[in-house]
């Protein structure tokens, strides 16, 4: 399978070498790695060109935005103009982080996943973080989702999905549409991807009512925004983070702001969610 690879990048010169070291030395060779450096201030550029001279496989384009790294858009923008460059004739579309050391069989695997059964329309590991000199799951990740720093697509899975949503939340909505569409999504846990720099480490203070506003555009509703915002709320052992949320929720309703899912699928999210809900309460009374 041909695999390509997207690597949106913002002033990463202190990981970008390690990450593309970890791919360039995998078990199976990867087809194609694209690097988007968007509008990086340090050094940057000078790592990815030590790279794409010397393995031809690696090309990157430069892209210039806004400096604030607010969630979902500013990556988005960056991925969609690397796939601007993508093999059309891929069969593995990656959307992965600049941050990230690989364990070297980690696309031989996700391979094999999508081999082993084609229903499998997205498939991964896990992120771990540093903490106390030990490398630990990283925290909000559930056994059957993957983050938004190593997301990898079956094509038809993606193409199905209409691509990546610009907007926070287009890491959850990608799995939800993919379901949607009859896709299931495949983990492996012995697949332990170092995450250098913790998920959301340089968001804008702008950010903040994004969630809310990610969980309106998804059609939730608001008991189920209630139900997930509090479970947010209490991994973050955050109070602020929960009154943020459902202010940007609200604010999204009050201004009628775009939804990024049809009526039908977010039939279908709400009822998935529910029904994920009540098998989680049938499993805590047992």
């Amino acid at each position: 399978m041909r695999i390509n690879i997207i690597i949106p990048a913002y002033n990463e010169e202190e990981h970008i070498g390690k990450t593309l070291h970890s791919l360039v030395n995998q078990t199976i060779p990867i087809h194609k790695i694209i690097i988007v450096n968007d509008n990086s201030t340090d050094g940057t550029q000078k790592i990815i060109e030590s790279f794409t001279n010397n393995f031809t496989n690696i090309e990157s384009i430069k892209l210039i935005s806004s400096n604030n790294h607010l969630p979902g858009s500013k990556v988005i923008n960056a991925f969609n103009k690397g796939f601007d460059l993508v093999d059309k004739s891929y069969d593995v579309i990656c959307k992965l982080d600049a941050d990230l050391i690989f364990p070297l069989n980690y696309f031989e695997r996700v391979i094999e996943l999508f081999q082993h059964d084609a229903n499998v329309g997205m498939a991964g590991g896990f992120c771990y973080v540093k903490k106390n000199n030990t490398w630990i799951v990283e925290g909000l990740t559930n056994k059957d989702h993957l983050r938004g720093a190593l997301k990898t697509y079956r094509k038809d899975c993606f193409m199905a999905i209409g691509g990546l949503k610009n907007t926070m939340g287009w890491d959850t909505v990608d799995e939800l549409l993919a379901r949607y569409h009859g896709w299931s999504i495949a983990t492996d846990e012995h697949l332990k991807v170092q995450h250098l720099k913790p998920t959301g480490v340089n968001y804008s203070v702008n950010a903040k009512y994004k969630q809310g506003e990610a969980f309106y555009k998804m059609r939730y509703g608001f008991f189920l925004l209630m139900i997930a915002a509090t479970k947010l709320a209490l991994k973050k052992k955050s109070c602020s983070f929960l009154k943020n949320t459902l202010f940007g929720y609200l604010r999204a309703s009050r201004k009628k702001v775009s939804y990024i899912v049809s009526v039908e699928e977010g039939e279908f999210i709400r009822s998935y969610r529910w029904r994920g809900i009540k098998k989680k309460l049938v499993g805590l009374k047992k």
